[in-house]
């Protein structure tokens, strides 16, 4: 991890965005939107791009206070967790699992780590010092 000063609160806020990011993966498609037929037409068509964006942004999120040399490690976790959250979407009835998913996940990380390694890593370590210096 990077030398963040707020590391406990940039750990706390990775956890609550996993722990969204789980819970939405999980929920019944009606409590997002009552139209069942819709969202089902709605979501066939941009389910691999959710996955993708989700994961991009998670893959920039992580990369922002970790090191590049972590970066491999960042794209095994969250790979690991695509995986974990298609087996959740298995275990539930009203929910699918697809390896698709999962390449789609895939596809997200790449990106997302090519983002940041073209500059937008370590991005909460200069919030930090922004932060600061604005503080005085």
């Amino acid at each position: 991890m990077l030398q963040l000063r707020y590391a406990p609160y940039w750990r706390a806020v990775s956890v609550l965005l996993l722990l969204l990011v789980v819970a939405a993966a999980i929920m019944p498609a009606i409590w997002l939107w009552p139209d069942r037929v819709r969202i089902v037409r709605w979501f066939a068509d941009i389910d691999k791009w959710a996955h993708a964006i989700t994961f991009c942004l998670l893959a920039i999120w992580f990369a922002g206070q970790y090191r590049k040399r972590a970066y491999w490690r960042i794209a095994l976790g969250l790979l690991a967790y695509g995986v974990l959250i298609e087996l959740l979407q298995r275990l539930v009835g009203y929910r699918s699992a697809e390896w698709l998913d999962v390449a789609a996940d895939v596809a997200g990380i790449l990106v997302g780590l090519a983002i940041a390694a073209a500059g937008a890593g370590g991005w909460s370590l200069r919030l930090e010092n922004w932060y600061l210096q604005r503080r005085g």
